[in-house]
């Protein structure tokens, strides 16, 4: 009985094995991937360049004479005009200095005086052979002689005058003045010219980086900034300050260096920015941003839509077929977040921008489509050759 059993379970489940081994397999889910258009606009190209700002005139104030200094007359870090007093050193040696000089200039002074009286008297007496030649060509020569030494004396009293004069040291221009670098009471000045302090004119306040060759050339070629360095309304240069803010104010392009720096093949160029607020001192470290060139209908696609492998690029475009077609493009500068693509897609094209990875060429997928790209109008969003420069030192 139980032989029996075991044989009608066994042929039942053969029967259902049978059945089931005749229905047909699921067929395998298509893939849903995300698609975005490919974008055609015009774009402007950007270029950023890291530099350093310095004053329009950064001038060091030292000690022109030997002494001791009495007083400083600034508050370290604050705006100083033309003249404004800035050190006062000892005068009193130096006005003794002058008054000796003085002394001994008026003292050869009546030397010469008298050297020219007695010439005047010897001249007719010599005409009338009433003296010898001799002893005219004698009371010549003391005069002479005492001339010279009215000279040197004069000489020596300006000096000492001009000596004097340096004391007094003042700001030779408007701007900020540095801390200082002696204090009250300190010997300046001896056997060379002690620095005190920098003043910096920094209303316009210059930023000075390095581009590269092949940057010049992009720019000698485009006429916003040729424009711009001819002092003409060309292309606005922003600077982008270390946290992150735009300064307000645009700079102009103010000169680009005669020659390639050998060591680093970079050229330095100078943007003026106005300063008025006086926000802006030197040594500061920023990025200027500006146009080098407008891309004109340029193809713009999200930049995770591309892949780089060994220095190639591909793409995943979906037909309208549904079907997968991996294509390489050569591409150009950055755009924010976007790329352009210089060759390789056509206008409307969608591309993929998220689930490459388990793509194959010829694959089906379910796309998806997702905002197309909208680069920005402005330099917020910008458009950067893809290098930024490093400052010059």
């Amino acid at each position: 009985m139980k032989r029996t059993l075991a044989f009608a379970t066994t042929g039942l489940l053969l029967t259902m094995l049978a059945g089931c081994s005749g229905d047909e397999a699921p067929a395998a889910a298509v893939p849903e991937v995300y698609v975005a258009e490919v974008v055609q606009k015009d774009v402007p190209i950007f270029m950023e360049v890291v530099g350093q700002t310095r004053g329009s005139q950064d001038v060091d104030i030292r000690a022109r004479v030997e002494g001791f200094l009495d007083s400083i007359n600034f508050i370290e870090g604050s705006f100083v005009r033309k003249g404004d007093l800035l050190y006062q050193i000892d005068p009193k040696p130096l006005e003794a200095a002058l008054a000796q000089a003085k002394a001994n200039l008026a003292n050869n002074q009546a030397r010469l005086d008298q050297a020219t009286i007695t010439v005047n008297r010897m001249k007719p007496l010599a005409a009338q052979q009433s003296v010898s030649l001799q002893e005219l060509d004698n009371a010549l020569a003391n005069q002479s002689a005492a001339r010279a030494k009215v000279d040197a004396d004069r000489a020596a009293a300006d000096k000492a005058a001009l000596d004097l004069g340096y004391t007094r040291i003042t700001s030779p221009i408007d701007g900020i003045v540095g801390i200082t670098e002696v204090k009250a009471g300190n010997l300046v000045g001896a056997n060379e010219s002690t620095l005190l302090t920098t003043v910096s004119n920094v209303d316009p306040i210059l930023f000075r980086g390095g581009i590269s060759e092949a940057d010049y050339l992009r720019m000698s070629r485009n006429e916003e900034t040729r424009r711009t360095s001819r002092g003409g309304e060309g292309a606005a240069i922003r600077l982008l300050l270390a946290d992150g803010s735009e300064y307000p104010y645009d700079g102009k392009l103010e000169a680009i260096e005669r020659a390639v720096d050998a060591t680093t093949g970079t050229l330095s160029l100078q943007v003026a920015f106005p300063n008025p607020d006086r926000l802006l001192r030197p040594g500061q470290y920023g990025r200027v941003r500006f146009v080098t060139e407008t891309r004109k209908g340029a193809l713009l696609v999200l930049q995770r839509a591309v892949q780089e492998l060994q220095d190639r690029f591909n793409v995943a475009v979906v037909g309208p077929d549904g079907k997968v077609s991996i294509r390489g493009v050569k591409v150009g500068p950055r755009v924010g977040d976007l790329w352009v693509i210089d060759e390789g897609l056509k206008p409307g094209e969608k591309v993929v921008v998220e689930g490459l990875q388990r793509l194959r060429d010829g694959m089906s997928v379910n796309a998806v489509p997702v905002a197309a790209p909208s680069p920005a109008a402005d330099a917020a969003g910008s458009a950067t050759d893809g290098n930024t420069k490093r400052a010059e030192r």
